[in-house]
C-alpha cells in the first residue's frame, strides 16, 4: 500500500495510508468517472474487489489452464501488444502459428506429407473453431445441393444431447437444426447406432466428442465411421465427421496412440482442439485443422490487402492478441511429446487417487470413465439426506469450487459432482480435497441429523402432508434451510411494527 506524504498534495493528509482519500469513495459502477485519480489508487481498488474472486488453482469445475512457466509468462507479456491479425508486420508470429498447425496436424495423423503445410486456423478457443468447421460443412453440402438442384434451405447437424453449448450457439445462428441423441443413465455419451439412424440427406456432418464434458468419456468415433460408411454406401450420400476434440485432442494422442478417432478414419473431415485446455496455455487459444484443402469451400476464405500485403484470413472476428499463438508454440517445443505424456500421466494417476478415495467413502457412486479426460464425476448413493449440490455448496467454505449439475435429456435425473484434473492439481491437493469432503459429509449428516423433522404447524403452511405424530420429514437439507429461512422472514414482517428483527 502507498502511504501518503505531507507532500503529495493539497487535501491529502501524511496519516492517510490506504489510498488516500479514495479509501472512502465507491467505485464507479455505471458512469466514467469526471476525474482521474492516482494510478496507485486505481490498482490498490481493483485489487481490493478482486480478492472476492476465487482462486483459479482450486476452480476444479474448469478445463482451461490456470498455470504456466514463469518463462512462458514472460513471453506472453513480452508480446501482449502484438495483433496477430497484422501478419505482415508481424510474420514471425505468422510463421509460429503456421508451425502450430503443422504439429497439430501431424498429431492428429492428418494425410500430409513432413514438409507439406497443414490447413488450419488458430481461434480464441474451440467455439469459435467449432463455428468454423460448422460453416465449412454448412457451405459443402449447400454447394453440393445446388449442384444437383436439390433444396439446401434445410441443414441438419447430429449430435450427442452431451454436447457443449457452442454447438447449439452454431445451430441458432447459422439456422441449421440440432438433431440430438438422447442419452440413457449409465451411458452418458452419443450411441453412434442412433446417431446414424437419425442421419439424412440433409445432414452437413456428425460431430462426436473425445471427452465429454459431463463425463470426460470419449465418444466411439470409429465405430460412428464404420456405421457412417455403410449408410452412405447404401443411400449415395456422403456425411461427414467431426470431432470436437476440445479437452480430449491434447491427451488421446499420448496416452492411447492406438485409438483411432482422428484422420485415420476417412470420414472425419475436420477436427477442433482447445490449446487453453490440455494444450496447457492461458485462455483463449483453440485450433481447428482440416483433412485436406477441399474440405474448406475457397469462397469462406477473404483476402484483405489493407495492412500492407495480401493476407488470407477465416476467422468470425479481426483483431485478437498474439500472445497465446506463441505460448502454445513454447508448450509445443518446450514439452515435445514426451513431457506432454508425462503430464497427462501425472493427471490421470491423482484423478485415480481421488476417484479411489470417493469410492473409500461408501457414499459415492463413480460415473466417469477411467480412459478419458481426467477427471471425476460421481453421485451420491443415498441422496434422500443431501445432495450433491448441498456438497459442492459446503466445499466453497474451503475456497474449492466443485460443480454439480444434473446430465443432459434423457438422463436428467442424475446429478453428479465433477472435478476437473489439471497440470497444477497436486497430489497433496487431491488428498486435501479429498479430507474437505469427508468433512463435509460428516457434517451434513450431523445436520441432517437435527433436521429430519419440522413441526407440523409450519408444515402445513407451507402446504406438506403430516405423519400420524404430526411432524414432517424432510428429504433434503437444503430444502429444510429454505423453509427455516421462510419463517424467519415471516416472523421479521409480523413482528415489523414493533421494532423486533
Amino acid at each position: 500500500m502507498v502511504i501518503s506524504h505531507s507532500s503529495s498534495g493539497p487535501g491529502e493528509s501524511a496519516y492517510n495510508t490506504f489510498s488516500s482519500r479514495y479509501a472512502g469513495v465507491e467505485l464507479p459502477r455505471y458512469r466514467m468517472p469526471e476525474n482521474s485519480i492516482p494510478k496507485e489508487t486505481a490498482y490498490q481498488m481493483i485489487t481490493d474487489e478482486l480478492m472476492l474472486d476465487g482462486n483459479p488453482r482450486l476452480d476444479l469445475a474448469s478445463f482451461v489452464t490456470t498455470w504456466m512457466e514463469p518463462e512462458c509468462d514472460k513471453l506472453i507479456m513480452d508480446s501482449i501488444n502484438k495483433n496477430y491479425v497484422d501478419m505482415d508486420e508481424y510474420p514471425v508470429t505468422t510463421e509460429l502459428q503456421n508451425r502450430c498447425v503443422n504439429m497439430i496436424a501431424h498429431l492428429f495423423n492428418a494425410p500430409i506429407n513432413e514438409d507439406e503445410k497443414a490447413i488450419g486456423v488458430s481461434t480464441v478457443g474451440s467455439s469459435e473453431a467449432i463455428m468454423l468447421a460448422g460453416l465449412a460443412f454448412k457451405r459443402k453440402w449447400a454447394n453440393k445441393r445446388k449442384e444437383e438442384g436439390k433444396p439446401y434451405d434445410k441443414p441438419n447437424i447430429v449430435t450427442g444431447a452431451n454436447v457443449q453449448v457452442c454447438w447449439e450457439k452454431f445451430a441458432r445462428y447459422f439456422e441449421v437444426e440440432l438433431k440430438e441423441v438422447k442419452l440413457t443413465e449409465g451411458y452418458y455419451v452419443m450411441d453412434p447406432l442412433k446417431a446414424v439412424e437419425m442421419v439424412d440427406e440433409n445432414t452437413i456432418c456428425v460431430a462426436a466428442i473425445l471427452g465429454s464434458t459431463l463425463t470426460g468419456e470419449y465418444e466411439d468415433v470409429k465405430l460412428l465411421n464404420d456405421l457412417l460408411v455403410e449408410k452412405n454406401k447404401e443411400t449415395g450420400w456422403n456425411v461427414p465427421i467431426h470431432v470436437d476434440a476440445a479437452s480430449g485432442g491434447f491427451i488421446a494422442p499420448f496416452l492411447h496412440p492406438e485409438l483411432e478417432w482422428d484422420f485415420r478414419l476417412p470420414l472425419v473431415k475436420s477436427i477442433n482442439v482447445s490449446g487453453h485446455k490440455y494444450g496447457l496455455v492461458y485462455p483463449g487459444v483453440g485450433w481447428v485443422v482440416w483433412r485436406s484443402k477441399d474440405d474448406l469451400p475457397e469462397e469462406l476464405i477473404f483476402h484483405i490487402n489493407y495492412l500492407g500485403t495480401d493476407q488470407p484470413t477465416f476467422t468470425l472476428n479481426f483483431s485478437k492478441g498474439a500472445s497465446q499463438i506463441i505460448a502454445q508454440y513454447y508448450q509445443l517445443i518446450r514439452l515435445g511429446f514426451e513431457g506432454y505424456k508425462h503430464i497427462m500421466e501425472n493427471c490421470q494417476a491423482n484423478a485415480a487417487v481421488l476417484r479411489e478415495g470417493m469410492e473409500a467413502t461408501g457414499r459415492f457412486s463413480i460415473v466417469s470413465k477411467e480412459d478419458g479426460v481426467p477427471l471425476v464425476a460421481a453421485s451420491l448413493k443415498d441422496s434422500t439426506k443431501f445432495s450433491v449440490f448441498d456438497v459442492s455448496e459446503n466445499l466453497r467454505k474451503f475456497g474449492w469450487i466443485v460443480p454439480a449439475y444434473t446430465m443432459a435429456p434423457d438422463a436428467e435425473h442424475v446429478a453428479v459432482l465433477r472435478v476437473v484434473i489439471r497440470e497444477d492439481f497436486s497430489r497433496s491437493l487431491a488428498q486435501r480435497l479429498l479430507a474437505d469432503i469427508n468433512k463435509v459429509l460428516h457434517e451434513l449428516d450431523a445436520h441432517a441429523a437435527h433436521a429430519i423433522k419440522v413441526t407440523a404447524p409450519t408444515a402445513t403452511q407451507n402446504g406438506n402432508g403430516v405423519d400420524g405424530d404430526d411432524t414432517v420429514t424432510q428429504k433434503s437439507v437444503l430444502d429444510t434451510e429454505k423453509r427455516f429461512v421462510a419463517a424467519c422472514m415471516s416472523l421479521v414482517k409480523k413482528n415489523k411494527k414493533t421494532g423486533v428483527c
